[in-house]
């Protein structure tokens, strides 16, 4: 009988590629906190290489979301699990929050990836029997509308959630309904597509053997895994500080050093330069630079760096116009 497979046990190798997800964020998050105790430049986590390793990781997760959601209740919702497992979410995203904003008030977790599957998780139902198409076509819009579209309305932190705002707001993990969403309406659709093509049922049957074993038990407990982590880690590199400590620099370098790496990802050296200095010098004019590098900020002063980057981007336009001009009048 059709999708008999699929009633009788797990797919293995969901749990599997769920469990590799999970190591591939307890190896960011390893890299967070090298960085966060200085053994890293400030700003690598962020930057270059490891942002996309982030941003695949969070994808990852949030399209297995959308394939379990799938898989759970296409057939029609199982209230009883589904509520005890969401209400296990909210609370473990409850509990983030809150040790967050006692560790790093200026960059605590207000919406995060337990905050964002909680609410897919409950949207996602709404999805689960739309046509294909029209899934993967709002998955799409999803992911394109907050490059395309922001509103001076989302700028009211009740709003920051939704992911529309025209800044960034500061978290450590920010992973508004916009664009992310579309990651799971991308997973449903993908469900959608492996059971009626008979793919799903053909994974069932696969057994992968002893090796995927610890893949396997993280993929089916990967909110413990989530919550034991990250804490199992700091531990580990806290321990390996008070033997080999690292060779911290100072305050203000390691802003120039963090704030040069952020800017060379979109904007060249030149600029990148102006713009630093700019910055590293009005925040030290008006004593800011603790409070920027540590965890000591709050709304007013998150409200002050926005002017401050926007005066220095004007700065360092302004700086590289000129100095274009006067090669040109220099030239014979």
């Amino acid at each position: 009988m059709r999708h008999a497979a699929i009633k009788k046990s797990r797919v293995e190798l969901i749990d599997i590629a769920r469990g590799i997800a999970l190591l591939a964020m307890a190896v960011y998050h390893f890299g967070w906190d090298l960085e966060l105790f200085g053994y890293m430049e400030p700003g690598t986590a962020v930057t270059g290489g490891w942002r996309l390793f982030a941003r695949s990781i969070a994808t990852s997760f949030l399209f297995l979301v959308g394939v379990s959601l799938f898989l759970a209740h296409a057939k029609g919702v199982r209230w009883p699990p589904f509520l005890k497992r969401l209400a296990m979410v909210i609370v473990a995203a409850a509990a983030i929050t809150a040790a967050t904003w006692a560790i790093f008030p200026s960059g605590f977790i207000f919406f995060g990836i337990l905050h964002h599957i909680a609410l897919a998780s409950l949207l996602g139902l709404l999805f689960l029997h739309l046509p294909v198409w029209l899934v993967l076509a709002l998955a799409a819009g999803t992911v394109a509308l907050p490059y395309y579209f922001s509103a001076l309305v989302f700028d009211n932190p009740a709003l920051w959630w939704v992911g529309l705002s025209t800044f960034r707001p500061h978290s450590n993990d920010y992973v508004p309904l916009f664009p992310w969403f579309g990651a799971v309406l991308a997973g449903i659709a993908a469900g959608r597509l492996a059971r009626d093509s008979g793919l799903l049922d053909r994974m069932a049957l696969v057994r992968t053997g002893n090796w995927s074993a610890p893949l396997r038990l993280a993929g089916q407990h990967s909110l413990a895994f989530y919550l034991l982590h990250q804490p199992v880690l700091i531990a580990c590199v806290w321990a390996v500080s008070q033997v080999f400590p690292p060779a911290l620099a100072t305050t203000e370098a390691r802003f120039v050093n963090a704030c040069t790496q952020q800017c060379s990802e979109t904007r060249d050296a030149a600029f990148c330069k102006a713009y630093c200095d700019c910055f590293t010098e009005v925040l030290r004019s008006e004593n800011r630079l603790e409070s920027v590098m540590s965890a000591r900020s709050d709304a007013r002063n998150e409200s002050r760096l926005s002017e401050i980057a926007s005066e220095c981007t004007m700065t360092a336009e302004t700086g590289a116009i000129m100095q274009e001009r006067d090669g040109t009048n220099e030239r014979p």
